[in-house]
């Protein structure tokens, strides 16, 4: 079968991180967020990990986690052992990944038996305010669309992502942040410090006209403008859990095998739906 083409433009995408590094304040504020996010569910598992390793491009925000974490690049291959580590992070890049769920399956080949996988990313509800305007201002005044944000997931697709990756005990879920800012530009200029703007590889290489930069800015003011004049911008932080499969691991029980019937445990009084034949008949 032929390769699918590229989905990022990686070279771009380096670019894009360097240029925000090399500025005086780079964004990372969603990094540290999300850093945070994670550190706290950390503290819910009762266990000391001592050989965890993070995949992240912004390595002076990850670093903290641990003085024993091993930092990796979030190229498509993975700088991992298998079986060397018994936790291991992948912090907000999977949604750049050309083959996530080859990232995700190096990862878990990477831990240990019972090893922790937790990760961090840009969901599908992320700028959903800037991505409309953008296409009804470009569609607008050049009767046409280009592609100018990665299309993020959905927590629903991510999860069904960790199960055919392999791990054990999938769990995936979100948590939304509305940043406000003084106009869409400043938003576009955030977008830039955090090394998050356009690095698809489809994206039109032409420099995207003045007036329709101009034209969604208005747009965006006249849909979603706050009482002060400022306006939200909507990221989404999806979070997965997975565990690397082991034979002691809690595992479900076959449909029908239940020992008790959920209305005694509940003492409650069972009753059966329209139509259903009663319990007391069968």
């Amino acid at each position: 079968m032929p390769r699918p083409p590229d989905l990022t433009d990686r070279s771009a995408l380096m670019r894009n991180r360097a240029r925000a590094a090399a500025m005086h304040s780079p964004a990372l504020f969603l990094q540290e967020e999300a850093a945070v996010e994670l550190q706290e569910r950390l503290t819910d598992v009762n266990r000391t990990f001592t050989a965890p390793a993070i995949v992240t491009p912004w390595p002076q925000v990850w670093r903290a986690f641990s003085p024993r974490t091993r930092i990796v690049s979030d190229n498509d291959t993975l700088d991992l052992r298998p079986g060397a580590h018994d936790l291991v992070i992948h912090a907000m890049a999977l949604h750049w990944s050309a083959d996530p769920v080859g990232q995700l399956i190096q990862v878990r080949r990477a831990l240990r038996p019972d090893g922790l996988f937790l990760g961090a990313l840009f969901g599908g509800q992320t700028l959903a305010e800037l991505r409309a305007v953008l296409a009804e201002a470009e569609a607008t005044l050049t009767g046409g669309l280009s592609p100018r944000v990665a299309p993020m997931g959905e927590i629903r697709q991510l999860g069904a992502l960790l199960q055919r990756a392999g791990f054990a005990l999938p769990v995936a879920d979100s948590l939304t942040r509305t940043v406000s800012y003084e106009t869409a530009l400043h938003l576009m200029h955030d977008l830039r410090a955090m090394g998050e703007t356009n690095a698809l590889a489809g994206r039109s290489r032409r420099i995207t006209p003045r007036a329709v930069i101009a034209d969604a800015v208005r747009r965006y003011a006249e849909a979603h403008a706050q009482p002060d004049g400022r306006i939200p911008a909507t990221f989404e932080i999806i979070c997965l859990t997975g565990w690397a499969p082991d034979a002691g691991q809690p595992q479900p029980l076959r449909p029908g095998s239940a020992g008790a019937r959920l209305a005694d445990v509940l003492g409650v009084e069972e009753m059966p739906l329209p139509g259903s034949t009663s319990p007391q008949a069968d």
